[in-house]
């Protein structure tokens, strides 16, 4: 699927990608590279070994404006690749509430924490003027009725989502520092979907059990409602907030609206014309019931607003796997 999510260049002619290789940071760069933008690359792993990361990236590495780098950010020297760009999306990191428990969380604290001031460090010392931050709808835990806005006191209930919030947190500390050029904008996402989503998350694994892979593991009742925001809106935020004439701020993207897993269950059935099969497991830890976001700020600050409508989205995410069966393999 060639979904370049139209986005214009609005000035950026050199951009630096982190978690290249994943799955929305691929969507950028394609978008990006569409546009005319030169963008570098930056991910551990590497498309040439990682079918996976091969992937994601299939149109970009055909393309001359594209370098990539494989390389870890909590040990690569990092000055070299961000000499010159207008713009650092730092979209790499470890994900995934559930394995932050645990002994796992020291690697949680390196990719999400550690790395982050490396990155903030180098853009301080080449003076980019602009760093986009991917963090998390899931620093506000659970919030009690209505959309959860920017003013909300964060209350993350899981290892990783406080490691999301200290990453914000480094964001606006260097941009705040008297020295410093660079400004930060981080997004708090709400869960994203769309073509070459991680296999974990739960669309991806819905359409696959309908299409005859393994079967969907429902945590809980499936009456947890999510704000589900199409991955090529997603773009657009992340391309507007790299270029809008904003002081360092923290911003919402999210639809708006909430659904919850049996809904989108039921989606799924509607586009396949097959039953999800489900395996029922306790809640999880960490799993907050409900997510919605108030997304005025980004509205206001940036001119953007979610395009994308649920059932639209999924159809554009089965439409992705029923092209690439082999992506339901491991969902």
């Amino acid at each position: 699927m060639n979904d370049h999510h139209g986005v214009e260049r609005h000035g950026l002619q050199r951009a630096v990608v982190t978690g290249a290789s994943g799955f929305i940071g691929s969507h950028l760069i394609d978008a990006l590279l569409a546009a005319g933008v030169t963008v570098i690359g930056v991910d551990r792993r590497d498309p040439g070994v990682d079918p996976e990361a091969a992937a994601n990236l299939a149109a970009a590495l055909g393309d001359p404006g594209f370098t990539f780098v494989a390389a870890d950010l909590r040990t690569c020297p990092l000055v070299a690749l961000f000499l010159h760009a207008d713009a650092v999306f730092h979209f790499a990191g470890l994900p995934g509430v559930r394995g932050s428990w645990g002994e796992r969380f020291a690697e949680y604290t390196a990719c999400n924490v550690f790395a982050t001031e490396r990155v903030l460090a180098a853009c301080e010392d080449v003076r980019v003027p602009r760093l986009v931050f991917a963090s998390s709808s899931s620093v506000y835990g659970t919030t009690v009725g209505g959309a959860a806005g920017e003013q909300c006191t964060p209350r993350p209930e899981s290892p990783y989502a406080v490691s999301k919030l200290a990453g914000e947190q480094l964001c606006l500390a260097h941009a705040g520092k008297a020295s410093s050029t660079v400004t930060a904008v981080a997004l708090r996402l709400f869960t994203v979907y769309g073509p070459r989503q991680r296999p974990d998350m739960l669309i991806g694994r819905a359409l696959a059990a309908a299409l005859g892979g393994p079967t969907l593991k429902l945590y809980g009742g499936g009456n947890q409602r999510r704000d589900f925001t199409y991955v090529g809106d997603v773009v657009q935020a992340a391309v507007a907030a790299a270029t809008a004439e904003v002081d360092s701020t923290v911003l919402n993207i999210g639809a708006g609206e909430s659904t919850s897993v049996l809904g989108v269950l039921a989606a799924v059935e509607e586009l396949t014309g097959h039953a999800v099969p489900v395996d029922r497991l306790p809640t999880q830890a960490g799993d907050v019931d409900a997510t919605l976001a108030d997304r005025s700020l980004a509205g206001e600050l940036l001119g953007w607003k979610p395009r994308t409508a649920l059932l639209q989205g999924i159809a554009r995410q089965l439409a992705h796997l029923t092209a690439n069966p082999r992506q339901t393999a491991h969902a």
